[in-house]
């Protein structure tokens, strides 16, 4: 904007110029009226605009007020849902319908599995060979009776429930029938955070088991989140599904997972949804909510 800058000259104007004779006179300011080189006026600074931050910001801004109207467009024709996003790079999370809580089916086994290599660090080793023989089936192949024992071994939902707090899951409780924990996304991906943080309560040894055996997944286990990722890009997932009786028999279809690549994705993602028709169903949500995210949120 152009800056107009009034410098007194009515106060000025015939001051010097003609004396009481009506003769011309000296015609000089007086000193501490004229502009030396000391009191030369300066230019108003142009404005710069917004840094690169309040930039960022806005765009942000601009994402997640788009995502959140796309998802509340599909949630009014799809079973409940919701969804989380945690942007380990950024820092940055974004979260629809946050705190609601789901049945978690089998995704309750990652949770498993982290308690299993809490309690075995905490004892100076890694898991042992019983151990490991139930955590493989119990992710790879989310091996229910597998997944039983494990569970049984730690000390059942008060083991796990006391091992949620060193995990941070302030939303999840942890049920006897171990499907019928209940948690949110936001916890979902709080743990996912944890099975990569470097200051959280798992060793090195212990992320590196966790990320070896959610990265090999069988075939038959590989849906959900991975299908988010681009060509190069690695993931980690862990699904569940199940019927509930509290929904007339509707299925109940979860996914958690992680996305990274080598330069700049570091992406952690739950979507959790009940009363799906079908598994098949449900899975066609997930899905879809899940591309939503990376649609919009750009990571």
């Amino acid at each position: 904007m152009a800056a107009l800058v009034i410098v007194g000259g009515a106060a000025l104007i015939g001051l010097g110029m003609r004396d009481d004779s009506g003769g011309a006179g000296g015609g000089v300011l007086p000193r501490s009226l004229t502009f030396g080189d000391d009191s030369s006026p300066t230019a108003t600074p142009t404005p710069t605009g917004p840094s690169p931050d309040e930039l960022a910001a806005r765009e942000r801004a601009r994402r997640v007020k788009a995502l959140d109207a796309a998802l509340k467009k599909y949630a009014a024709t799809a079973p409940e849902f919701s969804v989380a996003v945690l942007d380990k790079k950024t820092g940055e999370r974004y979260s629809y319908r946050g705190s609601e809580r789901y049945d978690t089916a089998s995704i309750v086994k990652v949770q498993i599995l982290a308690c299993a290599l809490l309690r075995a660090q905490d004892a100076g080793r890694g898991l042992s060979a019983t151990e490991l023989s139930l955590a493989k089936p119990m992710i790879r192949l989310s091996d229910n009776n597998a997944t039983t024992a494990l569970f049984n071994r730690l000390g059942k939902a008060a083991s796990v429930g006391r091992c949620n707090k060193r995990l941070g899951l302030k939303e999840t409780t942890v049920n006897g029938s171990w499907g019928l924990t209940r948690t949110t996304v936001n916890d979902q991906v709080k743990l996912l955070a944890e099975l990569v943080d470097t200051k959280g309560p798992l060793e090195a040894a212990s992320r590196k088991q966790a990320f070896k055996l959610m990265s090999t997944v069988d075939d038959t286990q590989d849906w959900g989140v991975p299908v988010v990722a681009k060509a190069g890009e690695v993931t980690t997932v862990k699904n569940g599904w199940d019927t509930r009786s509290a929904d007339g028999g509707l299925w109940a279809v979860n996914t958690v997972g992680r996305v990274t690549s080598s330069d700049d994705v570091d992406v952690s993602v739950a979507v959790l949804s009940h009363n799906n028709r079908s598994m098949n169903g449900g899975i066609t949500l997930v899905q879809k909510v899940a591309k939503l995210t990376r649609q919009y949120l750009k990571y």
